[in-house]
Protein backbone atom coordinates (compact mmCIF):
# COMPACT_ATOMS: atom_id res chain seq x y z
CA UNK A 1 0.00 0.00 0.00
CA UNK A 2 1.20 3.71 -1.18
CA UNK A 3 0.42 5.94 1.51
CA UNK A 4 -0.22 10.01 0.12
CA UNK A 5 0.31 12.58 2.06
CA UNK A 6 -0.12 16.41 2.32
CA UNK A 7 -3.55 16.84 0.05
CA UNK A 8 -6.48 18.21 1.67
CA UNK A 9 -10.03 16.03 3.36
CA UNK A 10 -12.02 18.86 2.52
CA UNK A 11 -12.43 21.05 -0.20
CA UNK A 12 -14.11 23.49 1.58
CA UNK A 13 -14.39 24.98 5.32
CA UNK A 14 -18.20 24.60 6.76
CA UNK A 15 -20.18 24.83 9.49
CA UNK A 16 -23.00 22.16 9.10
CA UNK A 17 -25.25 23.55 11.59
CA UNK A 18 -25.65 26.77 9.42
CA UNK A 19 -26.55 24.86 6.13
CA UNK A 20 -29.89 23.33 5.71
CA UNK A 21 -30.05 19.32 6.03
CA UNK A 22 -31.74 16.39 4.64
CA UNK A 23 -31.54 13.35 6.59
CA UNK A 24 -32.19 9.72 4.07
CA UNK A 25 -31.90 6.50 4.86
CA UNK A 26 -29.19 5.41 1.64
CA UNK A 27 -27.66 8.37 -0.48
CA UNK A 28 -27.08 7.52 -3.99
CA UNK A 29 -24.18 9.92 -5.85
CA UNK A 30 -24.51 9.33 -9.59
CA UNK A 31 -27.39 8.88 -11.97
CA UNK A 32 -26.04 5.80 -14.53
CA UNK A 33 -26.96 2.58 -14.55
CA UNK A 34 -24.67 1.96 -11.43
CA UNK A 35 -26.63 4.60 -9.52
CA UNK A 36 -29.67 3.95 -10.99
CA UNK A 37 -29.60 -0.21 -10.07
CA UNK A 38 -28.27 1.00 -6.59
CA UNK A 39 -31.24 3.58 -5.90
CA UNK A 40 -33.97 1.03 -7.25
CA UNK A 41 -32.41 -2.00 -4.93
CA UNK A 42 -32.61 -0.12 -1.95
CA UNK A 43 -35.95 1.68 -2.61
CA UNK A 44 -37.26 -1.87 -3.19
CA UNK A 45 -35.94 -2.98 0.41
CA UNK A 46 -38.28 0.06 1.63
CA UNK A 47 -35.97 2.34 3.00
CA UNK A 48 -35.52 6.20 1.95
CA UNK A 49 -33.32 7.03 -1.08
CA UNK A 50 -31.92 10.16 -1.96
CA UNK A 51 -29.89 10.06 -5.51
CA UNK A 52 -28.20 12.64 -6.63
CA UNK A 53 -27.01 13.91 -9.74
CA UNK A 54 -24.17 17.00 -10.86
CA UNK A 55 -26.49 17.51 -14.14
CA UNK A 56 -30.06 16.44 -15.46
CA UNK A 57 -30.92 12.67 -14.38
CA UNK A 58 -29.97 11.39 -17.97
CA UNK A 59 -27.03 13.30 -18.74
CA UNK A 60 -24.74 10.16 -18.10
CA UNK A 61 -21.98 8.19 -19.21
CA UNK A 62 -24.04 5.12 -19.35
CA UNK A 63 -26.14 7.56 -21.82
CA UNK A 64 -23.59 7.87 -24.35
CA UNK A 65 -22.33 3.98 -23.96
CA UNK A 66 -23.39 1.97 -27.53
CA UNK A 67 -22.54 -1.28 -28.01
CA UNK A 68 -24.67 -3.19 -25.58
CA UNK A 69 -24.35 -5.21 -22.45
CA UNK A 70 -23.13 -8.47 -22.15
CA UNK A 71 -24.97 -11.53 -20.98
CA UNK A 72 -25.00 -14.82 -21.69
CA UNK A 73 -28.89 -16.07 -22.40
CA UNK A 74 -28.60 -17.29 -25.82
CA UNK A 75 -29.03 -20.88 -26.49
CA UNK A 76 -25.15 -21.24 -27.94
CA UNK A 77 -23.88 -19.68 -25.32
CA UNK A 78 -23.20 -20.39 -21.44
CA UNK A 79 -22.24 -18.13 -18.37
CA UNK A 80 -19.21 -20.52 -17.79
CA UNK A 81 -17.73 -19.16 -21.49
CA UNK A 82 -18.49 -15.55 -20.68
CA UNK A 83 -16.56 -16.32 -17.10
CA UNK A 84 -13.71 -17.01 -19.16
CA UNK A 85 -13.69 -15.17 -21.94
CA UNK A 86 -13.60 -11.70 -19.06
CA UNK A 87 -10.54 -13.59 -17.39
CA UNK A 88 -8.82 -14.15 -20.47
CA UNK A 89 -9.50 -10.21 -21.44
CA UNK A 90 -8.17 -9.55 -17.82
CA UNK A 91 -4.62 -10.46 -18.30
CA UNK A 92 -4.48 -12.14 -14.60
CA UNK A 93 -5.54 -9.80 -12.48
CA UNK A 94 -9.35 -10.43 -12.78
CA UNK A 95 -10.87 -11.55 -8.89
CA UNK A 96 -12.77 -15.01 -10.19
CA UNK A 97 -15.60 -15.00 -7.26
CA UNK A 98 -16.17 -11.20 -8.51
CA UNK A 99 -16.41 -12.36 -12.09
CA UNK A 100 -18.86 -15.05 -11.35
CA UNK A 101 -20.80 -12.66 -9.92
CA UNK A 102 -20.86 -10.36 -12.90
CA UNK A 103 -21.71 -13.37 -15.13
CA UNK A 104 -24.40 -15.04 -12.67
CA UNK A 105 -26.01 -11.94 -11.87
CA UNK A 106 -25.28 -10.47 -14.52
CA UNK A 107 -27.49 -12.78 -16.82
CA UNK A 108 -30.69 -13.36 -14.21
CA UNK A 109 -30.64 -8.90 -13.66
CA UNK A 110 -30.74 -8.69 -17.57
CA UNK A 111 -33.41 -11.45 -18.40
CA UNK A 112 -35.62 -9.35 -15.74
CA UNK A 113 -34.98 -6.30 -17.61
CA UNK A 114 -36.39 -8.41 -20.56
CA UNK A 115 -39.14 -9.86 -18.71
CA UNK A 116 -40.13 -6.50 -17.29
CA UNK A 117 -40.37 -5.02 -20.97
CA UNK A 118 -36.78 -2.94 -21.23
CA UNK A 119 -37.18 -2.62 -25.46
CA UNK A 120 -33.62 -4.49 -26.80
CA UNK A 121 -33.54 -5.43 -30.09
CA UNK A 122 -35.03 -8.62 -31.73
CA UNK A 123 -34.55 -9.80 -34.88
CA UNK A 124 -37.70 -10.50 -37.76
CA UNK A 125 -38.41 -13.73 -36.08
CA UNK A 126 -39.13 -11.58 -32.68
CA UNK A 127 -36.22 -13.13 -30.81
CA UNK A 128 -33.41 -11.27 -28.70
CA UNK A 129 -30.91 -10.23 -31.48
CA UNK A 130 -27.39 -10.72 -29.86
CA UNK A 131 -24.16 -9.69 -31.57
CA UNK A 132 -20.66 -10.04 -31.10
CA UNK A 133 -17.65 -7.92 -29.87
CA UNK A 134 -13.81 -8.41 -29.79
CA UNK A 135 -12.59 -11.02 -26.99
CA UNK A 136 -15.91 -13.04 -26.95
CA UNK A 137 -16.28 -16.14 -27.74
CA UNK A 138 -19.86 -15.92 -28.45
CA UNK A 139 -22.64 -13.12 -29.75
CA UNK A 140 -23.94 -12.97 -26.34
CA UNK A 141 -24.30 -8.24 -26.53
CA UNK A 142 -27.44 -7.50 -26.06
CA UNK A 143 -28.22 -3.74 -27.70
CA UNK A 144 -30.80 -0.91 -28.14
CA UNK A 145 -31.73 0.70 -30.81
CA UNK A 146 -29.39 -0.71 -32.93
CA UNK A 147 -26.28 1.35 -31.21
CA UNK A 148 -27.64 3.03 -28.79
CA UNK A 149 -28.04 0.67 -25.98
CA UNK A 150 -27.05 2.55 -23.04
CA UNK A 151 -29.29 5.77 -23.58
CA UNK A 152 -32.24 2.81 -24.09
CA UNK A 153 -31.02 1.05 -20.65
CA UNK A 154 -30.55 5.14 -18.95
CA UNK A 155 -34.42 6.55 -20.32
CA UNK A 156 -35.74 3.17 -19.03
CA UNK A 157 -34.82 2.44 -15.75
CA UNK A 158 -35.50 6.85 -15.25
CA UNK A 159 -38.41 5.89 -15.95
CA UNK A 160 -38.33 3.04 -13.57
CA UNK A 161 -37.39 4.68 -10.20
CA UNK A 162 -40.03 7.24 -10.66
CA UNK A 163 -42.13 4.85 -9.61
CA UNK A 164 -40.71 4.56 -6.05
CA UNK A 165 -42.21 7.15 -3.93
CA UNK A 166 -39.20 6.81 -1.41
CA UNK A 167 -36.85 7.54 -4.17
CA UNK A 168 -35.99 11.46 -4.13
CA UNK A 169 -33.74 12.77 -7.29
CA UNK A 170 -31.97 15.69 -6.95
CA UNK A 171 -30.85 17.35 -10.19
CA UNK A 172 -28.13 19.77 -10.60
CA UNK A 173 -26.35 18.74 -7.27
CA UNK A 174 -22.86 18.78 -7.28
CA UNK A 175 -20.96 16.81 -4.53
CA UNK A 176 -18.10 18.70 -2.80
CA UNK A 177 -16.79 16.35 -0.11
CA UNK A 178 -18.44 13.52 1.78
CA UNK A 179 -18.55 13.98 5.31
CA UNK A 180 -16.52 11.23 7.08
CA UNK A 181 -14.68 10.78 10.21
CA UNK A 182 -12.45 8.51 11.99
CA UNK A 183 -13.01 6.21 8.98
CA UNK A 184 -16.93 6.10 8.97
CA UNK A 185 -18.99 8.32 6.44
CA UNK A 186 -21.59 9.95 7.52
CA UNK A 187 -22.96 11.66 4.34
CA UNK A 188 -21.88 14.71 1.77
CA UNK A 189 -22.36 18.06 1.36
CA UNK A 190 -23.81 19.49 -1.74
CA UNK A 191 -24.30 22.50 -3.74
CA UNK A 192 -27.11 23.48 -5.75
CA UNK A 193 -25.84 24.46 -9.10
CA UNK A 194 -29.16 26.12 -10.28
CA UNK A 195 -29.13 28.61 -7.45
CA UNK A 196 -25.75 28.64 -5.57
CA UNK A 197 -27.08 26.95 -1.98
CA UNK A 198 -25.43 24.32 0.16
CA UNK A 199 -27.05 21.28 1.21
CA UNK A 200 -26.19 18.73 4.37
CA UNK A 201 -27.04 15.52 3.40
CA UNK A 202 -27.05 12.85 6.63
CA UNK A 203 -27.41 9.46 5.44
CA UNK A 204 -27.24 6.45 7.26
CA UNK A 205 -24.98 5.13 3.69
CA UNK A 206 -23.85 6.60 0.87
CA UNK A 207 -23.02 4.90 -2.80
CA UNK A 208 -20.75 6.68 -5.00
CA UNK A 209 -21.52 5.56 -8.81
CA UNK A 210 -20.46 9.17 -10.22
CA UNK A 211 -18.44 6.93 -12.95
CA UNK A 212 -14.88 7.65 -14.07
CA UNK A 213 -12.57 10.58 -15.05
CA UNK A 214 -11.98 10.45 -18.90
CA UNK A 215 -11.96 14.41 -18.43
CA UNK A 216 -8.13 14.18 -17.56
CA UNK A 217 -7.16 13.29 -21.21
CA UNK A 218 -7.36 15.57 -24.19
CA UNK A 219 -8.37 12.66 -25.69
CA UNK A 220 -11.95 11.18 -24.41
CA UNK A 221 -15.23 9.88 -25.43
CA UNK A 222 -16.55 10.40 -22.25
CA UNK A 223 -18.94 13.40 -22.05
CA UNK A 224 -18.33 16.52 -19.85
CA UNK A 225 -19.31 15.25 -16.42
CA UNK A 226 -16.77 12.67 -16.37
CA UNK A 227 -14.57 14.57 -13.82
CA UNK A 228 -13.22 11.85 -11.61
CA UNK A 229 -15.03 13.11 -8.48
CA UNK A 230 -16.15 10.25 -6.88
CA UNK A 231 -12.60 8.72 -6.96
CA UNK A 232 -11.42 12.32 -5.61
CA UNK A 233 -14.52 12.32 -2.96
CA UNK A 234 -12.76 8.70 -1.76
CA UNK A 235 -9.81 8.86 -1.13
CA UNK A 236 -10.18 12.39 0.43
CA UNK A 237 -12.19 10.20 2.82
CA UNK A 238 -9.55 7.37 3.19
CA UNK A 239 -10.49 4.97 1.02
CA UNK A 240 -8.38 2.85 -1.04
CA UNK A 241 -7.82 3.42 -4.47
CA UNK A 242 -6.84 -0.12 -6.83
CA UNK A 243 -5.53 -0.50 -10.00
CA UNK A 244 -6.02 3.18 -11.15
CA UNK A 245 -3.00 2.43 -13.66
CA UNK A 246 -5.42 0.96 -16.07
CA UNK A 247 -7.55 3.17 -18.58
CA UNK A 248 -8.99 1.67 -21.34
CA UNK A 249 -8.55 3.79 -24.70
CA UNK A 250 -11.11 2.51 -26.83
CA UNK A 251 -9.27 1.92 -30.05
CA UNK A 252 -12.24 3.69 -32.49
CA UNK A 253 -13.27 7.43 -32.15
CA UNK A 254 -14.17 9.56 -34.91
CA UNK A 255 -11.27 11.43 -36.04
CA UNK A 256 -11.87 14.35 -37.42
CA UNK A 257 -10.71 18.30 -37.50
CA UNK A 258 -13.46 20.07 -35.24
CA UNK A 259 -15.71 17.11 -34.63
CA UNK A 260 -16.26 15.61 -30.90
CA UNK A 261 -14.48 12.11 -30.28
CA UNK A 262 -17.38 9.95 -31.25
CA UNK A 263 -17.13 6.38 -30.18
CA UNK A 264 -17.49 4.25 -32.55
CA UNK A 265 -18.54 1.61 -30.58
CA UNK A 266 -16.53 -2.04 -31.27
CA UNK A 267 -20.11 -3.87 -32.57
CA UNK A 268 -19.07 -2.23 -35.65
CA UNK A 269 -16.08 -4.48 -35.99
CA UNK A 270 -18.45 -6.94 -34.37
CA UNK A 271 -20.03 -6.91 -37.36
CA UNK A 272 -17.49 -7.36 -39.51
CA UNK A 273 -15.80 -4.07 -40.33
CA UNK A 274 -11.97 -3.94 -40.56
CA UNK A 275 -9.30 -1.68 -39.49
CA UNK A 276 -7.13 -0.47 -42.79
CA UNK A 277 -4.27 2.06 -43.36
CA UNK A 278 -4.19 5.02 -45.37
CA UNK A 279 -3.08 2.17 -48.12
CA UNK A 280 -6.42 0.43 -47.42
CA UNK A 281 -4.61 -2.73 -46.26
CA UNK A 282 -5.98 -4.51 -43.40
CA UNK A 283 -3.02 -4.24 -40.58
CA UNK A 284 -4.35 -5.95 -37.24
CA UNK A 285 -3.63 -9.23 -38.04
CA UNK A 286 0.15 -7.92 -38.44
CA UNK A 287 -0.18 -7.81 -34.39
CA UNK A 288 -2.53 -10.17 -33.48
CA UNK A 289 -4.02 -13.65 -34.61
CA UNK A 290 -7.43 -12.45 -33.46
CA UNK A 291 -7.45 -9.48 -35.84
CA UNK A 292 -9.63 -6.92 -35.51
CA UNK A 293 -11.55 -8.61 -32.77
CA UNK A 294 -8.40 -8.74 -30.59
CA UNK A 295 -8.81 -7.26 -27.55
CA UNK A 296 -9.24 -3.20 -27.17
CA UNK A 297 -5.61 -2.48 -25.12
CA UNK A 298 -4.32 -4.74 -27.86
CA UNK A 299 -6.45 -3.12 -30.93
CA UNK A 300 -5.86 0.88 -29.75
CA UNK A 301 -1.96 -0.53 -29.09
CA UNK A 302 -1.61 -1.92 -32.60
CA UNK A 303 -3.25 1.17 -33.82
CA UNK A 304 -1.10 3.48 -32.24
CA UNK A 305 2.05 1.16 -33.89
CA UNK A 306 0.98 1.54 -36.89
CA UNK A 307 0.99 4.99 -37.12
CA UNK A 308 4.35 5.28 -35.44
CA UNK A 309 5.98 2.64 -37.55
CA UNK A 310 8.45 4.04 -40.05
CA UNK A 311 6.67 2.97 -43.05
CA UNK A 312 3.51 2.99 -41.11
CA UNK A 313 0.10 4.88 -42.12
CA UNK A 314 -0.67 8.83 -41.29
CA UNK A 315 -4.31 7.69 -40.90
CA UNK A 316 -6.37 4.95 -39.75
CA UNK A 317 -9.84 3.98 -40.68
CA UNK A 318 -12.38 1.68 -40.07
CA UNK A 319 -13.85 0.10 -43.45
CA UNK A 320 -17.75 -1.00 -43.36
CA UNK A 321 -18.32 -1.06 -47.16
CA UNK A 322 -17.82 -4.89 -48.09
CA UNK A 323 -21.03 -4.94 -45.19
CA UNK A 324 -24.40 -5.15 -46.88
CA UNK A 325 -25.91 -1.45 -46.88
CA UNK A 326 -29.11 -2.28 -45.47
CA UNK A 327 -27.41 -4.12 -41.91
CA UNK A 328 -25.12 -0.98 -41.46
CA UNK A 329 -27.85 0.95 -41.70
CA UNK A 330 -30.20 -1.14 -39.28
CA UNK A 331 -27.89 -1.81 -36.97
CA UNK A 332 -25.62 1.59 -36.62
CA UNK A 333 -28.40 4.12 -37.08
CA UNK A 334 -26.95 6.71 -34.44
CA UNK A 335 -23.30 6.22 -36.19
CA UNK A 336 -24.66 6.45 -39.66
CA UNK A 337 -26.49 9.79 -38.46
CA UNK A 338 -23.46 11.28 -36.69
CA UNK A 339 -20.96 10.57 -39.17
CA UNK A 340 -23.17 12.09 -42.14
CA UNK A 341 -22.90 15.30 -40.39
CA UNK A 342 -19.35 15.55 -41.22
CA UNK A 343 -19.70 14.40 -44.93
CA UNK A 344 -19.15 10.89 -44.19
CA UNK A 345 -21.27 8.04 -45.73
CA UNK A 346 -20.49 5.06 -43.33
CA UNK A 347 -21.72 2.52 -46.72
CA UNK A 348 -19.40 3.68 -48.97
CA UNK A 349 -16.64 5.58 -47.12
CA UNK A 350 -14.10 5.11 -44.73
CA UNK A 351 -14.18 6.11 -41.37
CA UNK A 352 -10.96 7.99 -39.94
CA UNK A 353 -10.52 6.66 -36.26
CA UNK A 354 -7.96 7.10 -33.03
CA UNK A 355 -7.78 5.39 -29.83
CA UNK A 356 -9.17 8.10 -26.86
CA UNK A 357 -9.16 7.57 -23.02
CA UNK A 358 -12.64 5.66 -22.37
CA UNK A 359 -12.85 3.60 -18.96
CA UNK A 360 -10.93 3.21 -15.91
CA UNK A 361 -10.80 -0.27 -14.62
CA UNK A 362 -9.46 0.57 -11.60
CA UNK A 363 -10.76 2.73 -8.90
CA UNK A 364 -12.41 2.36 -5.14
CA UNK A 365 -11.41 -0.94 -4.05
CA UNK A 366 -14.80 -2.82 -3.28
CA UNK A 367 -15.99 -6.04 -1.51
CA UNK A 368 -18.62 -8.12 -3.72
CA UNK A 369 -21.45 -6.15 -1.93
CA UNK A 370 -19.38 -2.54 -2.82
CA UNK A 371 -18.14 -1.82 0.87
CA UNK A 372 -15.12 -0.22 0.86
CA UNK A 373 -12.59 0.48 3.60
CA UNK A 374 -14.67 3.47 5.12
CA UNK A 375 -17.78 2.52 6.83
CA UNK A 376 -20.99 3.17 5.47
CA UNK A 377 -19.48 4.20 2.28
CA UNK A 378 -19.90 1.64 -0.94
CA UNK A 379 -18.78 2.21 -4.56
CA UNK A 380 -20.31 1.02 -7.69
CA UNK A 381 -19.97 0.34 -11.79
CA UNK A 382 -17.21 2.60 -13.24
CA UNK A 383 -16.26 4.42 -9.93
CA UNK A 384 -15.34 1.21 -7.92
CA UNK A 385 -13.02 -1.47 -8.42
CA UNK A 386 -14.83 -4.47 -7.78
CA UNK A 387 -12.17 -6.86 -9.71
CA UNK A 388 -14.11 -7.67 -13.11
CA UNK A 389 -11.98 -5.41 -15.58
CA UNK A 390 -8.23 -7.04 -14.32
CA UNK A 391 -5.46 -4.85 -16.54
CA UNK A 392 -8.49 -4.89 -19.44
CA UNK A 393 -12.24 -4.85 -19.54
CA UNK A 394 -14.08 -7.36 -22.02
CA UNK A 395 -16.29 -5.07 -24.13
CA UNK A 396 -20.00 -4.39 -22.70
CA UNK A 397 -19.10 -5.95 -19.25
CA UNK A 398 -19.35 -2.03 -17.93
CA UNK A 399 -23.19 -1.47 -18.03
CA UNK A 400 -23.51 -5.13 -16.93
CA UNK A 401 -21.37 -4.54 -13.73
CA UNK A 402 -22.71 -0.80 -13.00
CA UNK A 403 -26.44 -3.08 -13.04
CA UNK A 404 -25.16 -6.14 -10.84
CA UNK A 405 -22.70 -4.81 -8.48
CA UNK A 406 -25.05 -1.38 -8.50
CA UNK A 407 -28.00 -3.81 -7.27
CA UNK A 408 -26.05 -5.03 -4.53
CA UNK A 409 -24.74 -2.42 -3.25
CA UNK A 410 -27.95 -0.83 -3.14
CA UNK A 411 -29.34 -3.77 -1.35
CA UNK A 412 -26.36 -3.68 1.03
CA UNK A 413 -26.65 -0.29 2.06
CA UNK A 414 -30.23 -0.59 2.76
CA UNK A 415 -29.60 -2.45 5.85
CA UNK A 416 -27.64 0.55 7.75
CA UNK A 417 -28.85 1.90 10.43
CA UNK A 418 -30.80 5.45 9.96
CA UNK A 419 -28.67 8.58 9.57
CA UNK A 420 -26.01 9.10 12.01
CA UNK A 421 -24.43 12.29 13.64
CA UNK A 422 -21.02 13.27 13.01
CA UNK A 423 -19.38 16.46 13.34
CA UNK A 424 -21.00 20.17 12.39
CA UNK A 425 -17.37 21.47 11.78
CA UNK A 426 -15.42 20.45 8.68
CA UNK A 427 -12.77 21.99 7.42
CA UNK A 428 -8.96 22.15 6.40
CA UNK A 429 -5.56 23.40 6.92
CA UNK A 430 -5.16 27.40 6.53
CA UNK A 431 -3.43 28.92 3.40
CA UNK A 432 -1.91 31.36 2.25
CA UNK A 433 -4.04 34.27 -0.35
CA UNK A 434 -4.77 32.21 -3.49
CA UNK A 435 -3.76 33.21 -7.05
CA UNK A 436 -6.35 34.48 -9.58
CA UNK A 437 -6.92 31.30 -12.08
CA UNK A 438 -7.84 30.98 -15.52
CA UNK A 439 -9.68 27.33 -14.80
CA UNK A 440 -10.05 26.31 -18.26
CA UNK A 441 -6.15 26.93 -19.37
CA UNK A 442 -5.21 24.85 -16.18
CA UNK A 443 -7.95 22.32 -17.49
CA UNK A 444 -6.45 22.10 -20.84
CA UNK A 445 -2.83 22.33 -19.10
CA UNK A 446 -3.79 18.81 -17.48
CA UNK A 447 -5.50 17.24 -19.86
CA UNK A 448 -2.72 17.62 -22.76
CA UNK A 449 -0.07 16.42 -20.14
CA UNK A 450 -1.99 13.47 -18.97
CA UNK A 451 -2.44 12.53 -22.84
CA UNK A 452 1.15 12.77 -23.57
CA UNK A 453 2.36 10.80 -20.25
CA UNK A 454 -0.57 8.90 -19.58
CA UNK A 455 -1.87 7.60 -22.36
CA UNK A 456 -1.36 4.24 -24.01
CA UNK A 457 2.24 4.24 -23.95
CA UNK A 458 4.37 5.21 -20.13
CA UNK A 459 7.85 4.97 -19.20
CA UNK A 460 9.63 6.53 -16.20
CA UNK A 461 11.24 9.51 -16.91
CA UNK A 462 7.58 11.15 -18.51
CA UNK A 463 5.82 9.49 -15.06
CA UNK A 464 7.93 10.95 -12.95
CA UNK A 465 7.72 14.91 -14.99
CA UNK A 466 4.48 15.02 -14.50
CA UNK A 467 4.03 13.84 -11.28
CA UNK A 468 6.28 16.78 -9.97
CA UNK A 469 4.34 19.29 -12.83
CA UNK A 470 1.02 17.98 -11.12
CA UNK A 471 2.42 18.55 -7.33
CA UNK A 472 3.53 21.97 -8.70
CA UNK A 473 0.11 22.78 -10.10
CA UNK A 474 -1.77 21.48 -7.17
CA UNK A 475 0.26 24.04 -4.67
CA UNK A 476 -1.77 26.84 -6.09
CA UNK A 477 -5.07 25.40 -7.37
CA UNK A 478 -5.73 23.33 -3.54
CA UNK A 479 -5.11 26.90 -2.30
CA UNK A 480 -8.08 28.12 -3.53
CA UNK A 481 -11.58 27.62 -1.84
CA UNK A 482 -14.06 27.59 -4.60
CA UNK A 483 -17.57 28.40 -4.78
CA UNK A 484 -18.32 26.75 -8.24
CA UNK A 485 -18.53 23.80 -9.59
CA UNK A 486 -15.87 24.01 -12.21
CA UNK A 487 -13.45 25.06 -9.40
CA UNK A 488 -14.27 21.77 -7.64
CA UNK A 489 -14.01 19.67 -10.48
CA UNK A 490 -10.49 21.29 -11.04
CA UNK A 491 -9.04 20.09 -7.70
CA UNK A 492 -10.76 16.51 -8.05
CA UNK A 493 -8.88 15.72 -10.78
CA UNK A 494 -5.56 16.95 -10.07
CA UNK A 495 -6.34 14.77 -7.28
CA UNK A 496 -7.17 11.77 -9.91
CA UNK A 497 -4.11 12.65 -11.87
CA UNK A 498 -1.70 12.31 -8.75
CA UNK A 499 -2.79 8.80 -7.79
CA UNK A 500 -2.81 7.25 -11.77
CA UNK A 501 0.72 8.50 -11.85
CA UNK A 502 1.64 7.18 -8.77
CA UNK A 503 -0.03 3.86 -9.49
CA UNK A 504 1.84 3.75 -13.10
CA UNK A 505 4.95 4.47 -11.12
CA UNK A 506 4.17 1.15 -9.14
CA UNK A 507 3.59 -0.91 -11.84
CA UNK A 508 6.87 -2.01 -13.50
CA UNK A 509 5.31 -4.15 -15.91
CA UNK A 510 3.48 -3.86 -18.91
CA UNK A 511 -0.34 -5.88 -18.30
CA UNK A 512 -2.74 -5.13 -20.23
CA UNK A 513 -4.03 -1.47 -20.90
CA UNK A 514 -0.86 -0.43 -18.83
CA UNK A 515 1.95 -0.14 -21.21
CA UNK A 516 5.71 0.54 -19.88
CA UNK A 517 8.10 1.14 -22.49
CA UNK A 518 10.65 0.84 -19.98
CA UNK A 519 9.58 -2.45 -19.08
CA UNK A 520 7.99 -3.97 -21.60
CA UNK A 521 7.53 -7.52 -20.07
CA UNK A 522 4.68 -8.92 -18.34
CA UNK A 523 5.86 -10.36 -14.54
CA UNK A 524 4.93 -13.64 -13.54
CA UNK A 525 3.22 -12.68 -10.23
CA UNK A 526 0.05 -11.06 -9.96
CA UNK A 527 -0.07 -8.18 -8.09
CA UNK A 528 -2.47 -5.24 -7.49
CA UNK A 529 -1.39 -1.08 -6.67
CA UNK A 530 -2.84 0.64 -3.97
CA UNK A 531 -3.31 4.12 -3.21
CA UNK A 532 -4.51 5.70 0.03
CA UNK A 533 -4.37 9.02 1.87
CA UNK A 534 -3.62 10.40 5.24
CA UNK A 535 -3.83 13.86 6.58
CA UNK A 536 -1.08 12.90 9.22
Amino acid sequence: MTVISGLESYLIDADLSSIPELRTNVLVIGSGIAGLSAAIAAAKEGVRVALVTKEALNETATTYAQGGIAAALAPEDTIQQHIADTLVAGQGLCEEDAVEVLARDGAKLCQELIDSGAPFDRDENGQLHFTMEGAHSSRRILHGDGDATGRVLQEYLSLQIKKYPNISIYENHFVIDLLHQDGECFGALLLDTSYGRMLAVRSGATIIASGGAGQLFRETTNPRCSTGDGFALAFRAGAVMRDMEFIQFHPTTLYLAGAPRFLISESVRGEGAILVNQDGESFMKKYDERGDLAPRDIVSQSIMRELHSKDGSTSVFLDLRHLDRELVAGRFPNISRICSMYGIDITSDLIPVRPAAHYFMGGIKTDLNGGTNIKRLFAAGESASTGVHGANRLASNSLLEGLVFGHRAGMTASRDPEPSGGKNIIGRKPHSVPAPLDLNDMLQSLKALCWRDLGIFRQRDKLESALKTIGFWERYVLAEQFSARGGFELQNLLMVAQIIVNSALLREESRGAHQRMDFPEELPQKTHTEISYTSC
